[in-house]
């Protein structure tokens, strides 16, 4: 186990090293990396320290991300556990994290705090200490929102997002996990670990809090001081960065820097009017949040001296030219196992374009039970079955996981979340009729003689509609379908035509 902690300044540095050289994890197996960024005075390790402790500083970059990633690559150990330089963690909170990486190796293991002033008390006595109730008022302590929905979820088993508790600032994985999903991002200054925590959930893991890792944060944070400017300080990062925070990406027409969706088309011997009806179907939906991927030979394309018009590859290379400028659409030879960081994936034929609810819809019905794909079979298939499938991307990447190389993602997935398979009347619905070609409405017949009728069927003197006939060949009628008088001449005439129009808005005006 390597537990990173980057720290600047470090003022609580010696409590949070006293409380992990008491650990009951074997000390031979931990080694602890304090990360200092760019502390002024330097930091510098106190006498009491776990055994195996290093020192590393922050030669580029800055920021709590820059220096967990500069820990991680510094780290020997199997697994990389996250702490902050201002929690003091409990005798067991090592061994209750790390030991869930026994049984597997795509686990994220979280841990519990709660935050409270900091006391007067010295490294020593975190070290004495048997719990944590020696030391802090765990009863005036401000519990974790984390905790409260770790509890809510039945310890994140009813949870939709999972990812949303693994905020730091203690938390162990793998570490081939870490660098598989890329370690924090150092451009994200606020939200460093929801940011990442996604990138986790999309590359497959399973999130696994432990009570009995706890721990206390000395000091509240920065939300309590200063809500309001705090939430304002995370959402761009998030709103660029985390597709799923949907209420964070309500202006229509933007772009943003992860796609909600990936649309992977396949135009490999597809025609070019194929290719701009498929991309525009794509981009004009009613779901805009979507990025199009064009997998095609496109690397065989040379630069060299070649016949404009006799170009063997002259479709391809036309669609190329087409598309290759255009930000929302990527040009590939081969797509990638999973679209992460983008949360779903389309894959259909070239030559069926998407309807403009098609997406939306799609995202709904997988949605509602967290099914990991959605199978549909295209319209106008013909006599071959074709299919279109919407993949949820955590449940790929958790089937690339667990199936290994060669298996069977389907089978995989159908076994973690689910496969489902419908037919495509609500994802292309057809097309409306065309007006000439529906059936004629006739108002309802004049009312019988007797009182007046009102247009909502009440007795009144209000004037009934009449019904209408259509015009015999050559000449107009009126509303009760004799046919019209000879049009009247002369400067104020009224027109046949004219009248009935006046009629019938009369008769179908509302009350």
């Amino acid at each position: 186990m390597s537990v990173v902690i980057p720290a600047h300044g470090g003022r609580h540095l010696e409590l949070t090293l006293a409380a992990l050289a008491a650990q009951t994890y074997p000390a031979h197996l931990m080694e602890v990396l304090v990360v200092d960024d760019g502390s002024e005075p330097p930091i510098t390790l106190p006498e009491l320290r776990p055994v195996r402790t290093r020192l590393i500083r922050v030669e580029t970059g800055w920021g709590i991300s820059n220096a967990v990633n500069t820990g991680a690559n510094a780290a020997d150990g199997e697994i990389v556990q996250r702490l902050d330089a201002d929690m003091v963690p409990c005798r067991e909170h090592i061994e209750a994290l790390a030991r869930w990486h026994h049984v597997t190796d795509y686990l994220v293991t979280i841990g519990m705090k709660k935050f409270v002033e900091p006391p007067d008390v010295t490294a020593r006595q975190v070290f004495r200490a048997g719990h944590l109730g020696e030391l802090f008022d765990l009863d005036a302590a401000v519990p974790s929102s984390t905790e409260a929905t770790i509890a809510r979820t039945d310890g994140l088993r009813a949870s939709r997002n999972p990812y949303h508790v693994c905020t730091g600032p203690t938390f162990s994985l793998h570490r081939d996990v870490f660098h598989a999903a890329g370690g924090l991002d150092p451009n994200v200054l606020r939200g460093e670990d929801t940011e990442f925590a996604y990138r986790l959930a999309m590359h497959g893991v399973v999130f696994v809090p432990d009570p009995a890792a706890q721990a206390v944060h000395l000091g509240l944070p920065a939300q309590h001081l200063d809500r309001e400017r705090a939430v304002r300080a995370v959402e761009p990062y998030l709103a660029h960065r985390v597709p799923l925070r949907r209420d964070l990406r309500k202006e229509r027409g933007r772009r943003w820097l992860v796609p909600y969706v990936e649309v992977v088309l396949d135009v490999a011997g597809a025609t070019q009017e194929q290719v701009r009806a498929a991309v525009s179907a794509a981009l004009d939906g009613s779901l805009q949040d979507v990025a199009v991927t064009l997998v095609g030979p496109w690397s065989r394309l040379g630069d060299g001296r070649r016949s404009v018009l006799g170009d063997p590859a002259f479709e391809l290379r036309l669609m190329r030219d087409l598309f290759a400028h255009d930000e929302r659409i990527r040009l590939i030879d081969e797509e990638a196992p999973t679209p992460a960081p983008a949360p779903f994936r389309y894959r259909g034929p070239v030559d069926v374009p998407l309807h403009r609810v098609t997406l939306e819809r799609m995202i709904e019905t997988v949605q509602k039970d967290l099914t990991g794909v959605l199978v549909v079979d295209v319209p106008g298939a013909g006599p071959a079955r074709r299919t279109a499938r919407l993949e949820r991307t955590s449940a790929l990447g958790r089937a690339v996981l667990l199936a290994g190389a060669g298996g069977d993602l389907d089978a995989v997935i159908d076994t973690t979340h689910g496969v489902r398979r419908e037919s495509p009347e609500r994802y292309w619905p057809p097309a409306p009729a065309p007006a000439s070609a529906r059936p004629a409405v006739s108002p309802a017949p004049a009312a019988s003689p007797g009182p007046a009728q009102a247009r909502d069927g009440r007795p009144g003197s209000a004037t009934t509609a009449t019904p209408v006939t259509p015009a015999r060949p050559g000449g107009s009628t009126v509303p009760d379908g004799r046919a019209a008088a000879a049009p009247a001449t002369g400067t104020g005439a009224k027109t046949p035509e004219r009248t009935l129009l006046r009629r019938l808005k009369s008769a179908l005006r509302p009350d």
